[in-house]
């Protein structure tokens, strides 16, 4: 959702990227999760089943399949056996790029001020290391919006005014965000079809561009020379592997989040998942609206719309060369017909 009403600030503002994204939004929503969520990997086995289960590093012990035992889930590679907080601790920092490290890696976070700095020298890079093209741009920015809005959502960065039920961003109201995030503005407001957009998010191809703003791989070109520190080559092939993993693992989550995220008509109104409703201290649906509106919730998410479009418009004054995108609308069908119908 940030990537989305990121693309309609920046659309409002005439910038170039708009014009990125609409032609590729496809990879642009794929780099704003999985560009930056490298952590989208299974926790566990159900062993009744056989059934991956859980994100990422979560602790599990019984299956919510069955009820039945797990196993951990490892990803294998080269006769090595790498855990999902190995996954974790290796990754989750050098994609969010301004926190989220591992303790000893802290030293790599990125200083908010220098963000369009690095995002810009990322940019100019893709197409000279990695041939001409507009898909990873697309790919570049959404993952630019995952950055920022984790980092407003998750108060790095000031912003984003927003108090829903027990703070910012918390487990209790997160429920609360998704749901009236996914419905109300998502299905009501944007006539948004989450069943097509996720289901063409994980199509899209793994981008080598992403190993290059992780600093992982040999520091080269723009980013290389501006940042130098952190880069871990070594780890090149690893990473490969785990963001070939968050693609096949997605597609198995996606029908689970639809699921979980799915309302249900009962004799009091809509209604949504049991779990969810606890996570939220008990809430109903009902109440959750009735909390995010006495919040301004959507407020936040036009703030978050427009602090992504100042950064797009930094972006672009930095990479004058992003304004020679190729405008697919000119000339017009119009245009055309004044000169060719005679």
């Amino acid at each position: 959702m940030y990537a989305l009403l990121g693309a309609r600030a920046a659309a409002q503002r005439d910038l170039s990227v708009a014009r990125i994204v609409e032609r590729h939004v496809s990879s642009y929503l794929c780099g704003a999760y999985l560009g930056a969520d490298v952590g989208t990997v299974p926790s566990v086995i159900c062993q009744d089943t056989g059934t991956l289960v859980g994100y990422g590093s979560e602790r599990i012990l019984k299956s919510p399949l069955t009820g039945g035992p797990v196993r951990s889930w490892r990803l294998e590679m080269d006769g090595k056996f790498i855990t999902p907080r190995q996954i974790h601790d290796s990754f989750y920092g050098r994609a969010h790029i301004a926190f989220g490290w591992a303790a000893k890696d802290k030293a790599l976070a990125v200083p908010w001020d220098k963000l369009p700095e690095y995002f810009s020298s990322v940019i100019k890079d893709a197409r000279k290391l990695y041939g001409p093209g507009e898909r990873q741009l697309a790919y570049i920015l959404g993952w630019i919006t995952h950055v920022i809005g984790d980092g407003l959502i998750k108060s790095v960065a000031p912003g984003l005014d927003l108090h829903l039920l027990d703070g910012k961003y918390t487990p209790a109201n997160r429920p609360i965000q998704d749901l009236v995030t996914f419905h109300e503005i998502g299905i009501k407001e944007l006539k948004l079809d989450w069943l097509s957009l996720l289901s063409d998010l994980v199509d899209c191809p793994i981008e080598p561009v992403q190993a290059h703003y992780m600093r992982v791989g040999q520091a080269q070109g723009h980013l290389g020379n501006k940042f130098k520190a952190g880069w871990e080559p070594q780890d090149l092939n690893l990473l490969m592997e785990v963001m070939a993993e968050n693609r096949r693992y997605q597609r198995i989550r996606n029908s689970r989040i639809l699921k979980q995220l799915a309302l249900k008509k009962t004799k009091v109104g809509l209604q949504c998942d049991q779990i969810l409703s606890e996570r939220a201290n008990g809430l109903k649906y009902g109440e959750m609206l009735e909390l995010a509106n006495k919040a301004n919730f959507r407020h936040a998410l036009w703030q978050m719309g427009e602090v992504i479009a100042e950064i797009f418009e930094e972006i672009v004054r930095l990479t004058p060369e992003m304004n020679e995108v190729w405008i697919g609308d000119k000339p017009n069908w119009k245009e055309i017909g004044s000169k060719w119908r005679k």
